[in-house]
């Protein structure tokens, strides 16, 4: 197994939160849980030329080789062959702009055909040219930058601001702090970043809790319901399994080496 993560060039910094690839092509299970991280990625097979859609149900359905998965509220059941060599773009939220005229709530909870949105063509055989992932990430970062040609374009400074506020404030606040109305940042989020800032904040918080049972940290649930922003651990309770699916309690037992893929031949329902 290989995973590799990269940091993008400074040109896409603003854009781009990093480059990944990944090389699993045998895993000892046939599915996993992939749970929502609020962030838009760009997912390219160099395996095949189809990746693979998965239901509670066992039910498989293909998807092309190269896709824009918009932001999640929600988790999605991806099959393991799908990692036998995989590369993704993770993106900033309002990261699309360069490179989309549409708003990003259009892909919320959706993957689409990447060649559908984006002017790149033939990217997963140009990837596959490269004789390293090294090489394969750092291909990647050119061919972004070179569809930039020297443009100088930036997020809008409203949602950097409000996504760092977000992160221990509520909607109301982010608002008056910004100088903005609660609707007018609604707007903000939903177009830019694909969600709306109260769900952001619940995903964050979420994220939070992730990564703290990942990490293998032993708190008791309510103590780590309170580290993490939640009222109680009701709430958090709650809010974790409308997210991933399952308790946190089977999360903890059976997390693998990426914190956000659940191995689906546990307990998966």
């Amino acid at each position: 197994m290989i995973y590799l993560q990269m940091k993008p060039s400074p040109p896409l910094a603003g854009f781009v939160r990093s480059f990944w690839y990944t090389r699993a092509p045998e895993l000892p299970h046939q599915q996993e849980r992939v749970l929502p991280n609020g962030f838009a990625q760009i997912v390219l097979s160099l395996a095949s030329n189809a990746l693979t859609e998965c239901d509670d149900n066992g039910t498989m359905r293909p998807q092309p080789r190269a896709i824009l998965a918009g932001p999640r509220s929600l988790y999605e059941i991806i099959h393991t062959r799908d990692l036998a060599e995989l590369v993704g773009i993770v993106l900033m939220p309002g990261g699309l702009g360069p490179w989309l005229r549409l708003r990003a709530d259009a892909f919320f909870n959706r993957s689409i055909a990447l060649e559908d949105v984006w002017g790149l063509k033939d990217l997963c055989d140009r990837l596959r040219e490269q004789p390293s992932p090294q090489r394969i990430l750092a291909k990647l970062d050119a061919l972004l930058v070179e569809t930039l040609k020297g443009r100088h374009i930036e997020r809008k400074p409203l949602l950097r601001a409000a996504l760092a506020d977000l992160r221990s404030t509520t909607v109301r606040q982010t608002a008056q702090s910004l100088g903005v109305s609660e609707r007018r940042l609604h707007q903000l989020f939903r177009e830019d970043a694909g969600l709306s800032p109260k769900l952001w904040n619940r995903v964050y918080r979420f994220q939070q809790a992730v990564r703290s049972l990942h990490a293998g940290r032993q708190l008791p649930w309510e103590q780590l319901a309170l580290a993490c922003g939640y009222y109680d651990q009701s709430h958090f309770s709650n809010d974790f399994r409308a997210f991933s699916g399952i308790d946190p309690t089977t999360y903890a037992a059976h997390r693998g080496l990426w914190r956000n893929h659940v191995a689906c031949d546990a307990p998966c329902a």
